[in-house]
């Protein structure tokens, strides 16, 4: 009777270890991880903030009603603890709009830091509108933050003149990567700039609204998405390091097909974090 191939005997092979050549590669790897992750860690010589303290921070009675309104979508309190913003740091906020971002930020790294709202030169609109520079102005009348400075340069040389190269430690650009492609900002250039911008160990976060898989930025002027692996690679191919994900604004429910999901409810956003080596 022939024997099942269960039931056949082989040779046991020994189970071979990794060259050695390999096991210096993954033990290199795995230091070089560990050396990311502790210099953001360390970055600016500052303790990370508590919670409480960002809490106290985001219930400042001088905040502006409308800011604590977009609380409740932007969830301020998870995004300060993911970025890991320190007392004393230097800021850039790309795109900073109205200033939401750059407020926040500029309450994080108290007086002792320094936060730069940066916008492009607008076409004057009619009627007229209030430009981001202007309204970041305004907002630094508010002594709290008045070390908001508004940065007037494009998307691809965004850093302030002021600063030297690698004088920064945080950049966030929030919720409008997926417009520079409608812009025609080269973003290869404005990623080498932020790598420039950066201190070794500084910080990029980013965060968008999700697009499905394989649409890249193809969506962003219907959908106002952009996928997020795509994202992630462009930014890594200025020689930034992808080291976190924040999860806080996910929505599994949305389809990702509209751009406002249908039936209403929170679109999925995903927030990315990078570290200059």
């Amino acid at each position: 009777m022939s024997k099942s191939v269960n039931e056949l005997s082989f040779p046991r092979r020994r189970q071979s270890s990794p060259p050695p050549v390999l096991k210096k590669k993954v033990i290199m790897k795995k230091i070089s991880l560990a050396l990311l992750i502790s210099a953001v860690a360390t970055l600016s010589g500052c303790a990370s903030l508590s919670q409480d303290r960002i809490a106290q921070i985001v219930a400042s009675p001088d905040r502006s009603a409308a800011d604590k309104t977009n609380d409740i979508r932007r969830k301020p309190e998870q995004m300060l603890a993911f970025i890991d913003i320190k007392p004393g740091m230097v800021a850039l906020d790309l795109s900073a709009g109205g200033g939401y971002t750059s407020e926040l930020l500029a309450r994080a790294v108290g007086p002792n830091g320094r936060v730069y709202g940066q916008s492009t030169v607008r076409p004057p609109s009619n009627p007229p509108r209030p430009t981001s520079a202007q309204l970041l102005a305004a907002r630094a009348k508010n002594p709290a933050v008045s070390h908001i400075v508004a940065v007037v340069q494009p998307f691809e040389d965004p850093a302030p003149s002021a600063l030297a190269a690698g004088g920064i430690d945080v950049v966030t650009l929030m919720f409008n990567y997926h417009d520079l492609g409608l812009m025609g900002v080269d973003r290869a250039r404005m990623n080498k700039a932020v790598f420039a911008a950066l201190k070794p160990g500084g910080i990029y976060v980013i965060a968008d609204h999700s697009g499905r898989p394989g649409t890249g930025i193809s969506e962003a002027g219907t959908l106002h998405r952009i996928e997020e692996a795509f994202l992630v690679k462009e930014v890594e191919a200025a020689g930034l390091k992808f080291v976190a994900q924040g999860n806080f604004l996910r929505n599994p429910a949305d389809p990702r097909d509209k751009n406002t999901p249908n039936p209403p409810m929170p679109k999925d956003e995903f927030v990315v974090k990078f570290v200059k080596p």
